[in-house]
Protein backbone atom coordinates (compact mmCIF):
# COMPACT_ATOMS: atom_id res chain seq x y z
CA UNK A 1 0.00 0.00 0.00
CA UNK A 2 1.31 3.45 -0.97
CA UNK A 3 0.92 6.77 0.81
CA UNK A 4 0.00 9.52 -1.65
CA UNK A 5 -0.23 13.24 -0.91
CA UNK A 6 -2.40 15.20 -3.34
CA UNK A 7 -2.68 18.98 -3.63
CA UNK A 8 -5.55 20.80 -5.33
CA UNK A 9 -5.48 24.51 -6.14
CA UNK A 10 -8.31 26.97 -5.69
CA UNK A 11 -9.56 26.71 -9.29
CA UNK A 12 -9.92 22.92 -8.87
CA UNK A 13 -12.45 23.34 -6.02
CA UNK A 14 -14.07 26.62 -7.14
CA UNK A 15 -17.69 25.38 -7.11
CA UNK A 16 -19.92 22.44 -6.16
CA UNK A 17 -19.30 20.52 -9.39
CA UNK A 18 -15.52 20.88 -9.11
CA UNK A 19 -15.52 19.91 -5.42
CA UNK A 20 -17.29 16.66 -6.27
CA UNK A 21 -14.95 16.09 -9.23
CA UNK A 22 -11.97 16.34 -6.86
CA UNK A 23 -13.72 14.17 -4.26
CA UNK A 24 -14.27 11.42 -6.87
CA UNK A 25 -10.61 11.55 -7.89
CA UNK A 26 -9.50 11.28 -4.26
CA UNK A 27 -11.89 8.37 -3.63
CA UNK A 28 -10.57 6.58 -6.74
CA UNK A 29 -7.02 6.83 -5.37
CA UNK A 30 -8.24 5.58 -1.98
CA UNK A 31 -10.17 2.66 -3.55
CA UNK A 32 -6.96 1.54 -5.27
CA UNK A 33 -5.60 0.66 -1.83
CA UNK A 34 -3.66 3.84 -1.06
CA UNK A 35 -3.54 5.97 2.06
CA UNK A 36 -4.42 9.51 0.97
CA UNK A 37 -3.59 12.93 2.41
CA UNK A 38 -5.08 15.88 0.51
CA UNK A 39 -3.94 19.51 0.71
CA UNK A 40 -6.41 22.13 -0.55
CA UNK A 41 -6.26 25.84 -1.33
CA UNK A 42 -9.05 28.36 -0.81
CA UNK A 43 -11.87 28.18 -3.36
CA UNK A 44 -11.61 30.32 -6.50
CA UNK A 45 -11.36 34.02 -5.63
CA UNK A 46 -11.98 33.56 -1.89
CA UNK A 47 -8.58 34.91 -0.85
CA UNK A 48 -9.00 38.03 -3.01
CA UNK A 49 -12.49 38.55 -1.57
CA UNK A 50 -11.12 38.35 1.97
CA UNK A 51 -8.39 40.87 1.14
CA UNK A 52 -11.09 43.24 -0.15
CA UNK A 53 -13.08 42.80 3.06
CA UNK A 54 -10.00 43.73 5.08
CA UNK A 55 -9.46 46.82 2.92
CA UNK A 56 -12.99 47.97 3.74
CA UNK A 57 -12.06 48.03 7.44
CA UNK A 58 -8.42 49.12 7.42
CA UNK A 59 -5.95 50.61 4.95
CA UNK A 60 -3.05 49.06 6.84
CA UNK A 61 -4.28 45.95 8.71
CA UNK A 62 -1.79 44.10 10.89
CA UNK A 63 -0.17 41.11 9.23
CA UNK A 64 -1.13 38.91 12.16
CA UNK A 65 -4.81 39.69 11.71
CA UNK A 66 -4.53 39.25 7.93
CA UNK A 67 -3.15 35.75 8.49
CA UNK A 68 -6.04 35.01 10.86
CA UNK A 69 -8.48 36.21 8.18
CA UNK A 70 -6.92 34.57 5.12
CA UNK A 71 -6.56 31.18 6.82
CA UNK A 72 -10.36 30.89 6.89
CA UNK A 73 -10.45 30.45 3.11
CA UNK A 74 -8.76 27.06 3.31
CA UNK A 75 -10.98 26.02 6.23
CA UNK A 76 -14.02 26.44 3.98
CA UNK A 77 -12.42 24.31 1.25
CA UNK A 78 -11.36 21.42 3.46
CA UNK A 79 -14.70 21.11 5.25
CA UNK A 80 -16.68 21.16 1.99
CA UNK A 81 -14.36 18.63 0.38
CA UNK A 82 -14.57 16.30 3.41
CA UNK A 83 -18.39 16.56 3.22
CA UNK A 84 -18.30 15.65 -0.49
CA UNK A 85 -16.17 12.58 0.26
CA UNK A 86 -18.69 11.59 2.98
CA UNK A 87 -21.49 11.95 0.42
CA UNK A 88 -19.66 9.46 -1.81
CA UNK A 89 -19.66 7.00 1.09
CA UNK A 90 -16.02 7.19 2.23
CA UNK A 91 -14.37 8.26 5.50
CA UNK A 92 -12.65 11.64 5.63
CA UNK A 93 -11.58 14.18 8.23
CA UNK A 94 -10.60 17.81 7.64
CA UNK A 95 -7.74 19.38 9.62
CA UNK A 96 -6.29 22.89 9.74
CA UNK A 97 -2.58 23.64 9.50
CA UNK A 98 -2.19 23.95 13.26
CA UNK A 99 -4.08 20.69 13.87
CA UNK A 100 -1.56 18.76 11.76
CA UNK A 101 1.40 20.36 13.55
CA UNK A 102 2.62 22.60 10.73
CA UNK A 103 5.07 24.64 12.81
CA UNK A 104 6.43 27.84 11.24
CA UNK A 105 8.51 30.87 12.10
CA UNK A 106 6.79 34.16 12.96
CA UNK A 107 7.04 36.09 9.69
CA UNK A 108 3.35 36.77 9.25
CA UNK A 109 2.14 36.56 5.63
CA UNK A 110 5.31 34.80 4.44
CA UNK A 111 6.19 32.25 7.10
CA UNK A 112 8.64 29.40 6.59
CA UNK A 113 7.93 25.87 7.78
CA UNK A 114 10.25 24.77 10.59
CA UNK A 115 8.91 21.26 11.20
CA UNK A 116 5.80 19.10 10.85
CA UNK A 117 4.65 17.23 13.94
CA UNK A 118 2.54 14.70 12.02
CA UNK A 119 1.21 12.43 14.80
CA UNK A 120 -2.41 13.55 14.32
CA UNK A 121 -2.33 12.73 10.60
CA UNK A 122 -0.74 9.33 11.27
CA UNK A 123 -3.47 8.54 13.79
CA UNK A 124 -6.19 9.44 11.29
CA UNK A 125 -4.51 7.37 8.57
CA UNK A 126 -4.34 4.41 10.99
CA UNK A 127 -8.13 4.75 11.28
CA UNK A 128 -8.33 4.52 7.46
CA UNK A 129 -9.50 8.11 7.07
CA UNK A 130 -8.78 10.26 4.03
CA UNK A 131 -7.13 13.29 5.62
CA UNK A 132 -7.98 16.68 4.09
CA UNK A 133 -5.55 19.41 5.19
CA UNK A 134 -5.72 23.20 4.84
CA UNK A 135 -2.78 24.36 2.75
CA UNK A 136 -0.96 27.69 2.99
CA UNK A 137 -1.10 27.88 6.80
CA UNK A 138 0.62 26.86 10.02
CA UNK A 139 1.17 27.95 13.60
CA UNK A 140 4.09 29.74 15.24
CA UNK A 141 5.66 29.50 18.71
CA UNK A 142 3.15 32.05 20.04
CA UNK A 143 0.30 29.74 18.91
CA UNK A 144 -0.74 32.30 16.31
CA UNK A 145 -1.98 31.20 12.89
CA UNK A 146 0.48 32.05 10.13
CA UNK A 147 0.31 31.88 6.33
CA UNK A 148 3.10 30.77 4.03
CA UNK A 149 2.79 33.33 1.25
CA UNK A 150 2.86 32.73 -2.49
CA UNK A 151 2.86 29.03 -3.43
CA UNK A 152 2.05 28.14 0.16
CA UNK A 153 -0.24 25.19 -0.56
CA UNK A 154 2.35 23.54 -2.82
CA UNK A 155 4.88 23.98 -0.03
CA UNK A 156 2.44 22.55 2.56
CA UNK A 157 1.90 19.46 0.41
CA UNK A 158 5.60 18.80 -0.08
CA UNK A 159 6.32 19.35 3.63
CA UNK A 160 3.65 16.80 4.57
CA UNK A 161 4.94 14.34 1.95
CA UNK A 162 8.44 14.68 3.40
CA UNK A 163 7.29 14.31 7.03
CA UNK A 164 5.15 11.26 6.21
CA UNK A 165 7.72 9.70 3.85
CA UNK A 166 5.04 9.59 1.16
CA UNK A 167 5.59 7.54 -1.98
CA UNK A 168 4.35 10.35 -4.22
CA UNK A 169 3.22 13.99 -4.01
CA UNK A 170 0.74 14.86 -6.77
CA UNK A 171 0.24 18.56 -7.52
CA UNK A 172 -3.06 19.05 -9.37
CA UNK A 173 -3.45 22.24 -11.41
CA UNK A 174 -5.38 23.46 -14.46
CA UNK A 175 -2.68 22.31 -16.94
CA UNK A 176 -1.56 18.83 -18.00
CA UNK A 177 1.97 19.15 -16.61
CA UNK A 178 5.21 21.05 -17.17
CA UNK A 179 5.69 22.25 -20.75
CA UNK A 180 8.74 23.15 -22.83
CA UNK A 181 7.33 26.71 -22.87
CA UNK A 182 4.13 28.50 -21.91
CA UNK A 183 1.50 26.81 -24.13
CA UNK A 184 -0.52 30.02 -24.14
CA UNK A 185 2.10 31.74 -26.30
CA UNK A 186 3.90 28.79 -27.95
CA UNK A 187 1.39 26.71 -29.90
CA UNK A 188 3.66 23.67 -30.32
CA UNK A 189 4.90 23.61 -26.71
CA UNK A 190 5.27 20.01 -25.60
CA UNK A 191 4.45 18.48 -22.23
CA UNK A 192 7.51 16.89 -20.63
CA UNK A 193 7.17 13.38 -19.23
CA UNK A 194 9.80 14.07 -16.58
CA UNK A 195 12.08 16.84 -15.39
CA UNK A 196 14.83 16.91 -12.75
CA UNK A 197 14.57 18.85 -9.49
CA UNK A 198 17.36 21.20 -10.61
CA UNK A 199 15.71 21.91 -13.96
CA UNK A 200 12.29 22.41 -12.36
CA UNK A 201 13.74 24.73 -9.73
CA UNK A 202 15.28 26.90 -12.44
CA UNK A 203 12.09 26.88 -14.53
CA UNK A 204 9.99 27.78 -11.46
CA UNK A 205 12.40 30.56 -10.44
CA UNK A 206 12.53 31.94 -13.99
CA UNK A 207 8.81 32.41 -14.49
CA UNK A 208 7.24 29.01 -15.23
CA UNK A 209 4.17 29.29 -12.99
CA UNK A 210 3.21 25.61 -12.65
CA UNK A 211 5.11 25.06 -9.38
CA UNK A 212 6.45 27.52 -6.86
CA UNK A 213 10.22 27.38 -6.38
CA UNK A 214 9.90 26.98 -2.58
CA UNK A 215 8.04 23.70 -3.02
CA UNK A 216 10.63 22.46 -5.54
CA UNK A 217 13.49 23.39 -3.19
CA UNK A 218 11.85 21.36 -0.42
CA UNK A 219 11.19 18.43 -2.76
CA UNK A 220 14.85 18.33 -3.76
CA UNK A 221 16.06 18.64 -0.17
CA UNK A 222 13.95 15.70 1.05
CA UNK A 223 13.88 13.80 -2.27
CA UNK A 224 10.08 13.89 -2.52
CA UNK A 225 8.94 12.49 -5.87
CA UNK A 226 6.38 14.88 -7.40
CA UNK A 227 3.94 14.69 -10.27
CA UNK A 228 2.22 17.72 -11.84
CA UNK A 229 -1.19 16.73 -13.24
CA UNK A 230 -4.45 18.25 -14.49
CA UNK A 231 -7.37 17.95 -12.04
CA UNK A 232 -9.86 17.85 -14.92
CA UNK A 233 -8.53 14.80 -16.82
CA UNK A 234 -6.60 11.55 -16.38
CA UNK A 235 -3.46 12.44 -18.36
CA UNK A 236 -0.17 11.19 -16.94
CA UNK A 237 1.34 14.57 -16.09
CA UNK A 238 5.02 15.40 -15.53
CA UNK A 239 7.21 13.61 -12.98
CA UNK A 240 9.67 15.80 -11.05
CA UNK A 241 12.41 13.72 -9.45
CA UNK A 242 16.13 13.27 -8.80
CA UNK A 243 17.86 13.61 -12.17
CA UNK A 244 20.88 11.28 -12.05
CA UNK A 245 19.34 8.51 -14.16
CA UNK A 246 17.26 10.72 -16.42
CA UNK A 247 17.94 11.32 -20.09
CA UNK A 248 19.83 14.57 -20.47
CA UNK A 249 18.33 16.81 -23.13
CA UNK A 250 20.60 19.75 -23.85
CA UNK A 251 17.78 22.29 -23.42
CA UNK A 252 14.64 21.20 -21.60
CA UNK A 253 12.48 24.30 -21.70
CA UNK A 254 12.10 28.05 -22.24
CA UNK A 255 10.74 30.27 -19.46
CA UNK A 256 9.82 33.94 -19.43
CA UNK A 257 9.19 36.45 -16.67
CA UNK A 258 7.48 39.82 -17.10
CA UNK A 259 7.77 40.75 -13.41
CA UNK A 260 11.16 42.39 -13.94
CA UNK A 261 12.59 45.90 -13.75
CA UNK A 262 16.13 47.07 -14.48
CA UNK A 263 17.99 49.57 -12.32
CA UNK A 264 21.21 51.22 -13.50
CA UNK A 265 23.54 53.23 -11.29
CA UNK A 266 25.44 55.57 -13.61
CA UNK A 267 29.00 56.69 -12.85
CA UNK A 268 29.42 54.99 -9.50
CA UNK A 269 32.88 55.18 -7.92
CA UNK A 270 35.24 52.52 -9.40
CA UNK A 271 36.81 51.40 -6.15
CA UNK A 272 36.90 48.26 -3.96
CA UNK A 273 33.65 47.75 -2.06
CA UNK A 274 31.41 49.74 -4.41
CA UNK A 275 29.33 46.71 -5.42
CA UNK A 276 29.28 45.46 -1.83
CA UNK A 277 27.75 48.76 -0.64
CA UNK A 278 24.97 48.55 -3.25
CA UNK A 279 24.00 44.93 -2.77
CA UNK A 280 24.39 44.84 1.01
CA UNK A 281 21.79 47.64 1.12
CA UNK A 282 19.49 45.58 -1.11
CA UNK A 283 19.95 42.51 1.10
CA UNK A 284 19.36 44.50 4.29
CA UNK A 285 15.94 45.55 2.97
CA UNK A 286 15.07 42.07 1.59
CA UNK A 287 15.21 43.14 -2.05
CA UNK A 288 16.04 40.13 -4.23
CA UNK A 289 18.48 40.94 -7.02
CA UNK A 290 18.82 38.78 -10.12
CA UNK A 291 20.92 39.62 -13.19
CA UNK A 292 23.89 41.91 -12.46
CA UNK A 293 26.07 43.69 -15.01
CA UNK A 294 29.09 45.89 -14.23
CA UNK A 295 30.80 47.94 -16.92
CA UNK A 296 34.53 48.37 -17.39
CA UNK A 297 35.79 51.32 -15.32
CA UNK A 298 36.65 54.60 -17.01
CA UNK A 299 38.08 57.72 -15.34
CA UNK A 300 37.53 56.08 -11.92
CA UNK A 301 33.82 55.60 -12.68
CA UNK A 302 31.70 52.60 -13.76
CA UNK A 303 28.05 51.65 -14.20
CA UNK A 304 26.28 48.87 -12.29
CA UNK A 305 22.98 47.50 -13.60
CA UNK A 306 20.79 44.86 -11.98
CA UNK A 307 17.25 43.52 -12.10
CA UNK A 308 14.62 43.27 -9.36
CA UNK A 309 10.97 42.26 -9.25
CA UNK A 310 8.62 45.11 -10.10
CA UNK A 311 7.03 44.79 -6.65
CA UNK A 312 10.44 45.65 -5.13
CA UNK A 313 11.26 48.52 -7.49
CA UNK A 314 9.92 51.41 -5.39
CA UNK A 315 11.70 50.15 -2.27
CA UNK A 316 14.98 49.62 -4.14
CA UNK A 317 14.86 53.05 -5.79
CA UNK A 318 14.07 54.77 -2.48
CA UNK A 319 17.01 53.02 -0.75
CA UNK A 320 19.42 54.00 -3.52
CA UNK A 321 18.27 57.63 -3.60
CA UNK A 322 18.55 57.94 0.19
CA UNK A 323 22.12 56.59 0.02
CA UNK A 324 23.41 58.48 -3.02
CA UNK A 325 26.21 60.17 -1.05
CA UNK A 326 27.33 56.84 0.43
CA UNK A 327 27.32 55.06 -2.94
CA UNK A 328 28.74 57.95 -4.95
CA UNK A 329 26.82 57.64 -8.23
CA UNK A 330 25.57 60.39 -10.57
CA UNK A 331 22.14 59.05 -11.59
CA UNK A 332 19.67 56.19 -11.15
CA UNK A 333 18.02 54.96 -14.35
CA UNK A 334 15.00 52.63 -14.24
CA UNK A 335 13.36 50.59 -17.00
CA UNK A 336 10.15 48.66 -16.46
CA UNK A 337 9.51 47.72 -20.12
CA UNK A 338 11.82 44.71 -19.89
CA UNK A 339 11.42 40.95 -19.48
CA UNK A 340 13.62 37.96 -18.78
CA UNK A 341 13.73 34.98 -21.14
CA UNK A 342 15.68 31.87 -20.15
CA UNK A 343 16.62 28.43 -21.41
CA UNK A 344 17.07 25.57 -18.92
CA UNK A 345 18.64 22.15 -19.27
CA UNK A 346 20.91 19.97 -17.15
CA UNK A 347 22.67 18.81 -20.33
CA UNK A 348 23.89 22.31 -21.18
CA UNK A 349 26.97 22.06 -18.99
CA UNK A 350 28.58 19.51 -21.34
CA UNK A 351 27.44 21.14 -24.58
CA UNK A 352 29.38 24.24 -25.66
CA UNK A 353 27.63 26.59 -28.02
CA UNK A 354 24.19 26.46 -26.43
CA UNK A 355 24.26 30.15 -25.49
CA UNK A 356 25.46 31.08 -28.98
CA UNK A 357 22.52 29.17 -30.48
CA UNK A 358 20.10 31.07 -28.23
CA UNK A 359 21.67 34.40 -29.19
CA UNK A 360 21.48 33.41 -32.88
CA UNK A 361 17.73 32.78 -32.51
CA UNK A 362 17.27 36.25 -31.03
CA UNK A 363 19.47 37.82 -33.73
CA UNK A 364 17.45 36.12 -36.48
CA UNK A 365 14.27 37.50 -34.86
CA UNK A 366 15.76 41.01 -34.71
CA UNK A 367 15.68 41.15 -30.89
CA UNK A 368 18.29 43.12 -28.95
CA UNK A 369 19.77 41.73 -25.70
CA UNK A 370 20.22 44.16 -22.78
CA UNK A 371 21.79 41.86 -20.17
CA UNK A 372 22.96 38.22 -19.94
CA UNK A 373 23.26 35.81 -17.01
CA UNK A 374 24.47 32.20 -17.16
CA UNK A 375 24.90 29.16 -14.92
CA UNK A 376 25.61 25.47 -15.50
CA UNK A 377 21.99 24.72 -16.41
CA UNK A 378 20.51 28.04 -17.57
CA UNK A 379 21.09 31.07 -19.76
CA UNK A 380 18.95 34.16 -19.13
CA UNK A 381 18.69 37.34 -21.18
CA UNK A 382 16.98 40.63 -20.52
CA UNK A 383 15.07 41.99 -23.52
CA UNK A 384 12.28 44.44 -24.27
CA UNK A 385 8.97 43.17 -22.87
CA UNK A 386 7.32 43.89 -26.23
CA UNK A 387 9.42 41.11 -27.78
CA UNK A 388 8.72 38.31 -25.27
CA UNK A 389 6.31 36.25 -27.34
CA UNK A 390 8.49 36.51 -30.45
CA UNK A 391 11.63 35.64 -28.47
CA UNK A 392 10.18 32.59 -26.71
CA UNK A 393 8.83 31.20 -30.00
CA UNK A 394 12.12 31.83 -31.83
CA UNK A 395 14.19 30.09 -29.15
CA UNK A 396 11.70 27.21 -28.86
CA UNK A 397 11.90 26.66 -32.61
CA UNK A 398 15.69 27.00 -32.75
CA UNK A 399 16.16 24.18 -30.23
CA UNK A 400 13.33 22.15 -31.83
CA UNK A 401 11.62 21.64 -28.47
CA UNK A 402 8.24 21.03 -30.07
CA UNK A 403 9.41 17.86 -31.83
Amino acid sequence: MSLIVQKYGGSSVADKEKVFNVAKRIVETYKNGNSVVVVVSAQGDTTDDLIEKAAEISKHPSKREMDMLLSTGEQISISLLAMAIHELGYPAVSLTGWQVGMETDSQYSKSRIKRVEASRIKKELDHNNIVVVAGFQGINKYEDITTLGRGGSDTSAVALAAALHADLCEIYTDVDGVYTADPRIVKNAKKMDEVSFDEMLELASLGAGVLHNRSVEMSRKYNVKMCVRNSMNDHEGTIVKEGKKMERMVVKGVAHDLDVARIALVNIEDEPGAAFKVFSLMAKHNVDVDIILQSIGRENKKDISFTVKKSSLDVAKKILEENQDLLGYDEVKVREDVAKVSIVGAGMVNNPGVAAKMFEALYDAGINIHMISTSEIKVSVLISSANVEKAVNAIHDKFELGK
